[in-house]
């Protein structure tokens, strides 16, 4: 059975550092590259990190009903999954994992059903989350302030996710993930 892995979470949450492990741990996972119109940041790389478009080009792949799910998240920023990128992946005989915003999780789990599992990542509290964004030390304070605040909805969406895992403890989650991940391949 051709089957996703869906892990979403408010923005420091750990999300990313959990993908990547799951990814070292498990080879029968794919990593599924997002499309998006936005620039690449640091070093990011077209078609490793996401598939970087225009805005002319993204809306050209909704009109031909290209993407599984994709996003407008301000004026000509749009975020996709391509179908072609999935079925890429199950050709390989892969489970696809995909590292999504709250919203983009909800709509792959409605739009894959059974065939996916999807997780939300959760912070201990509100307040550590703001701690892990000032210690990255890469968004300013009014950037910090805006996705504390974003982060407090998006946790109210924890509960349409099929597993929460609370990243208090880094190691834990990493073993966490790996046993709901495994177990669900398997099944």
């Amino acid at each position: 059975m051709k089957k996703v892995i869906i892990f979403s979470a408010p923005s420091g949450s750990g999300k990313t550092t959990l993908v990547k492990h799951s990814l070292e741990a498990i080879p029968e996972l794919e990593f599924s590259i997002s499309c998006t119109t936005r620039q690449p940041r640091g070093s990011e790389i077209h078609a490793v990190d996401y598939h970087f478009i225009s805005p002319e080009e993204f809306r050209q792949k909704i009109s031909e009903d290209a993407f599984v799910e994709f996003e407008e998240v301000y004026t000509d920023k749009y975020y996709g999954t391509l179908k072609s990128e999935v079925e890429k992946i199950w050709n390989l005989g892969k489970v696809v994992i995909f590292d999504v915003d709250v919203k983009g999780g909800i709509s792959l789990k409605k739009y894959f059903g059974d065939k996916a599992l999807s997780i939300f990542i959760q912070p201990p509290s509100i307040e550590e989350l703001e701690r892990r964004l000032i210690s990255r030390n890469t968004d300013d304070a009014e950037t910090i302030k805006t996705r504390v605040e974003k982060a407090g909805e998006e946790l109210s969406y924890a509960k349409e996710f099929d597993k929460i895992v609370i990243n208090s403890d880094l190691n834990e989650a990493k073993k966490e993930m790996e046993i709901l991940i495994k177990s669900f391949i398997e099944n």
